[in-house]
């Protein structure tokens, strides 16, 4: 018995070679907010583009749905306390200061998950893995999306 493959459809992907130079790791500080501490290590270590996971626990959080059809985001607030279960993300210059792109899964008490953009959050307590990319990379608007992505 045969199996039919699925068409192959080219996708022309913008990507390219990084090298890595520099690895931090770090403990955000307690009562901070979980992005503004990334972002703060990226600047005072001049990090123009990386590449971050971080594990944790916050007190509350603000996590964005993007709306395709809308090309919004849309908020949604959480205040009660959440387990940073996974976080990941990127570092790269918006505007000319480093912008800290953070996905996060949280989860609930319940262990309901919870995830999105994480926009805000008041760390609990939370460590960080960042890995510094020598060339930089440089956030510019697309038109399709409305979003501000790589180049």
């Amino acid at each position: 018995m045969g199996f039919l493959s699925p068409p192959r459809v080219h996708v022309s992907m913008h990507y390219e070679e990084v090298t890595t130079t520099r690895e931090f790791v770090g403990r955000l500080d307690h009562g901070a907010d979980w992005r503004a501490e990334i972002e703060s290590l990226a600047a005072e270590e001049g990090v123009d583009a990386g590449w971050f996971t971080a594990l944790g626990a916050v007190q509350d959080a603000t996590l964005w749905y993007y709306d395709q059809d809308d090309l919004e985001y849309h908020p949604v607030e959480f205040d009660e306390p959440l387990e940073v279960a996974a976080c990941v993300g990127n570092v790269a210059e918006l505007d000319g200061d480093p912008f800290a792109h953070t996905h996060a899964v949280l989860s609930r008490r319940s262990g309901q998950a919870l995830a999105g953009h994480l926009d805000s959050a008041t760390v609990w307590a939370g460590e960080v893995h960042l890995r510094e990319f020598d060339e930089p990379l440089v956030r510019e608007h697309d038109e399709v999306t409305d979003l501000d992505l790589w180049l």
